[in-house]
């Protein structure tokens, strides 16, 4: 994870300078440290807006990826974005002007509530956006997402297959129920089950015991708050941190 500082626009908006360095500074740590890919998140801008964004915050953005792509490529190293809280449509669109990897939804389908109000997946919007700009770029969707619940509450296998078949991710994340906090273990081989051939991904609370105890299990994690110095999530990432993950990761490339 990249989570950027907070954007133009925001209550406590920073520089674009400021913006740009800690960006730049970050992607190179994680590079360094041997991370397959980077996450950009708009992460400081809270209270996020619940759906679209500013034009001025996709500006803002293009502006993070375009300094942030060079290094990605360089290093061979997959790029996507996350445009919070729920702004699917400016992802794609980021990810068509830059060619981006993949970009992450956080309700992709269905309708959850959370501190910004209810979110409402808006995948027949998404997909066909994609299509139509040509996007390459694959769709990992949170299956409830965390600082949210569902509107209404339905089996998770029910929901998993939903999200892989009707709404066409490309693959899944499971997360806590907040920033930090690791997903329940006992759901993953339900959601496994449900949707056999579509990849599943952790993506909160991962540290390197989290790593170990699912490295047969999922197809990878998404890591921030724990590679942080002291496992602050608004401070830098830690070298020796990031170093410790891959480690975790490489064990299991060993062992297979």
């Amino acid at each position: 994870m990249i989570h950027l500082l907070p954007l133009p626009g925001s209550p406590r908006a920073a520089t674009m300078r400021a913006v740009v360095e800690r960006a730049r500074s970050d992607a190179r740590a994680w590079l360094r440290g041997g991370a397959d890919g980077l996450l950009i998140e708009n992460f400081g801008d809270q209270p996020f807006h619940p759906e679209a964004v500013p034009a001025a915050t996709i500006a803002a953005m293009g502006r993070v990826v375009g300094e942030v792509a060079p290094l990605a490529a360089a290093a061979g190293r997959a790029l996507g974005v996350n445009v919070l809280r729920n702004d699917a449509e400016g992802a794609i669109a980021l990810a068509a002007a830059h060619d981006l990897d993949f970009v992450r939804v956080n309700v992709h389908a269905g309708v959850s509530v959370s501190d910004q109000g209810l979110l409402c997946g808006r995948a027949h919007a998404t997909l066909r956006l994609r299509a139509e700009l040509g996007a390459r770029a694959l769709i990992l969707a949170d299956l409830r997402v965390k600082h949210a619940r569902p509107l209404v509450e339905r089996p998770r296998a029910d929901e998993a297959r939903e999200l892989a078949g009707r709404a066409g991710a490309d693959a899944l994340l499971l997360t806590g129920p907040a920033t930090g906090r690791p997903p329940a273990i006992d759901e993953l081989a339900e959601v496994a089950a449900a949707v056999p051939s579509t990849p599943l991904l952790l993506a909160s609370g991962v540290d390197p015991e989290l790593m170990a105890a699912t490295r047969d299990r999922v197809a990878g994690w998404i890591v921030g708050t724990w590679a942080k110095r002291g496992g602050r999530v608004v401070a830098p990432p830690e070298p020796a941190r990031i170093r410790a993950l891959a480690r975790a990761r490489d064990s299991r490339r060993r062992r297979g």
